[in-house]
């Protein structure tokens, strides 16, 4: 029975649901805009030919996607082999010590705010209930919200990586290679703005400081990379 005055139809939304796969696909479209934009600024800035672009960014666009695909993958899936190691041994520690892991945990509630008598009821009713979960949750803060998925970061680093590389192509239906370049920085401007805004809006936080962090860090990318193909075409090498 429901207690009186106690709403049960009470939705809130909040962003750890969406942590793992939004850090993953958001690093990922950034990943992708700049590092391929960067790549086809300073190769048109040294004065290659639009095959040569074409063919660097397209390659740059393909090993990107499997490196951040790759990448992601061993990176959460060692995440997920703690978050297994840690479940062993709460396991075996439950087993081999139930009074200790009860103390535990209501010492761990007892530190934030409980009475003692109050934390012990509380961790003796959670322990009988789950009580690997509660160590999980409680002692460990492993949740189903942020728990590791490897296949999810992969699929959602590598399939924003390639939209995102996908940007500064349009560059190239510009006709000469100093209006390329405007063209794809001008692109790669705007998929920046629109990449760090959805990243804001998706993750419940204002827009225009992650907007203008992204926009501003690729900016910077594509200067440096510009003065090096510069350079490279300057010195002859």
């Amino acid at each position: 029975m429901t207690a009186p005055g106690i709403r049960t139809r009470h939705r809130e939304r909040h962003g750890a649901g969406r942590a793992g796969w939004l850090r993953a696909a958001v690093l990922g479209a950034n990943d992708g805009l700049v590092s391929t934009s960067s790549l086809m600024v300073g190769v048109a800035a040294s004065g290659a030919s639009s095959g040569a672009l074409l063919t660097a960014g397209l390659a740059g666009l393909t090993a990107g996607a499997l490196s951040m695909a790759a990448g992601e993958y061993v990176s959460v899936s060692a995440q997920a082999d703690v978050e297994r190691a840690d479940l062993v041994a709460e396991r075996a520690e439950l087993t081999n010590s139930p009074r200790a892991e009860l103390y535990e945990l209501a010492g761990i509630y007892e530190r934030r705010g409980l009475p003692p008598e109050l934390a012990r009821q509380v961790a003796a009713a959670l322990t009988e209930r789950d009580a690997l979960g509660a160590h999980l949750r409680d002692e460990l803060g492993h949740n189903e919200q942020n728990q590791a998925r490897p296949l999810q970061a992969c699929a959602a680093s590598a399939s924003s990586f390639a939209a995102g590389a996908l940007v500064p192509f349009l560059g190239m239906a510009a006709p000469s290679g100093s209006a390329r370049i405007a063209l794809i920085v001008a692109a790669t401007v705007v998929g920046l703005a629109v990449a760090g805004a959805l990243g804001a809006r998706t993750a419940g936080t204002p827009l225009a400081r992650p907007t203008l962090r992204v926009v501003v860090g690729g900016c910077v990318a594509m200067a440096v990379t510009a003065l090096v193909g510069a350079l490279v075409n300057t010195t002859g090498v």
